[in-house]
């Protein structure tokens, strides 16, 4: 699964930033109403509610937490969908993160309904209160079948302008506020995989020929702000250079993934160029609950929430999960909240939570009362984490570096 990002990969009230839209043709036209602060839930500053951070150096104020919805269409149904999504908007979340290759795992059969789902739920909705993040599928062999003519995916021109035209349609609205390049045109270890491969480098689509087929969308009014998935440090320093040096869209978020048991990537040199004072780059941190581990129901494989899961549902998904050290870790993080009279998944979501990096955690759910239990986290627990929940964080951490690494 590592070598191969189409086989299988994780996931994936207040306002949006305020904006009121006109349209002429093809072009879209962005006027700001009022002050950012004015829309936001008179609520904010109080312990209980959601808190709401700026992405990046973009326009949008985003809820911290991101709604994921990479089951809906194949472990959701279209109704669960709905609840699950107005639950999430009642309470607060401002922002749901799809893409065209969802649901998860990807298959030809499925591919496009959590899209179709969630257009049927907008329509219902003000799309100005919707921050809409997608994204465009980056190089595969595997997965020809999301264009119309192609035998490889590639982030070139054609494809970034079938891809987000697929998804306007599919989706039922005429613009994305975020898009993002699922995973890179480029070769680099991806899912799960620490080391890169030299014999694997392969010619890639320029950075500069990538922002500007977001540069024409965007002049289109079809795409608001664009950011990256699954991406390095070499991959975000470039698009940002190119875009200085030629005057094109800058990026304004990274997706990766980010939890207790997956940390030294981003920490050890993306949090440097991704901070506020450097290039400025919201993390949108995916999988803070480890595919589901962090909450302790793998524990017990025979268990009925185990049987339930997704690392048993589809053979071969998430692998790095149960088939490496991470299982001892996570056991490790349940004694630990046990300890300071948590559950697993307040240690966990708490911890993604406080991190200062941290623009907003995407968790998914498969059901209202899971969504529920994973908001009541971020507003229930002490916030920020006692030093001594930190501090024993730390020693875990400290034996159990990364433990998903195979």
């Amino acid at each position: 699964m590592a070598s191969c990002p189409t086989a299988f990969f994780c996931n994936h009230a207040a306002t949006a930033a305020p904006w009121s839209s006109s349209r002429t043709g093809t072009r879209r036209s962005f006027c700001r109403r009022s002050s950012v602060k004015a829309t936001i839930n008179a609520k904010l500053d109080q312990k209980t509610s959601l808190q709401y951070k700026k992405l990046g150096d973009s326009d949008l104020v985003i809820s911290e937490i991101t709604l994921g919805t990479m089951t809906f269409g194949e472990q959701n149904t279209e109704k669960e969908a709905h609840e699950i999504l107005s639950y999430a908007f009642e309470n607060g979340i401002n922002a749901l993160d799809t893409a065209e290759a969802y649901p998860i795992p990807m298959k030809k059969e499925t591919q496009g309904s959590t899209d179709r789902f969630i257009s049927s739920w907008l329509k219902s909705q003000p799309r100005d209160k919707v921050i809409l993040a997608t994204k465009i599928a980056g190089y595969s062999e595997m997965a020809s079948y999301l264009r119309d003519n192609a035998t490889v995916l590639r982030v070139d021109a054609a494809n970034i302008k079938e891809s987000v035209e697929k998804s306007l349609k599919r989706l039922g609205t005429d613009y994305i506020d975020l898009i993002q390049i699922h995973w890179p045109d480029r070769y680099a270890p991806l899912f799960g995989a620490y080391s890169y491969d030299f014999s694997k480098w392969r010619p890639s689509v320029p950075f500069v020929e990538q922002l500007k087929a977001f540069q024409e969308l965007i002049d289109e009014g079809k795409v608001r702000y664009i950011g990256v998935s699954n991406e390095t440090s070499y991959g975000v320093m470039e698009f940002v250079h190119a875009a200085k040096v030629e005057g094109l869209p800058k990026i304004v978020s990274i997706q990766n993934s980010y939890s207790l048991l997956v940390r030294t990537r981003f920490e050890i040199d993306l949090v440097e160029v991704c901070h506020p004072k450097n290039y400025n780059i919201g993390l949108l941190a995916y999988s803070p609950l480890g595919g589901g581990s962090l909450t302790g129901k793998y524990i017990d494989i025979n268990s009925e929430a185990a049987k339930k899961g997704r690392l048993n549902l589809f053979p071969g998904y998430m692998e790095r999960y149960n088939k490496s050290i991470a299982r001892e870790a996570t056991i490790k993080y349940i004694e630990t909240a046990k300890k300071h009279g948590l559950t697993p998944v307040q240690l966990a979501l708490g911890f993604a939570r406080d991190r200062p990096f941290v623009t907003s955690s995407i968790v998914g759910a498969t059901s209202v009362n899971q969504l529920k239990e994973d908001i009541d986290a971020f507003l229930l627990t002490e916030r920020p984490l006692p030093p001594e929940v930190v501090a024993d964080i730390e020693d875990i951490f400290k034996r159990y570096k990364d433990p998903t690494i195979l």
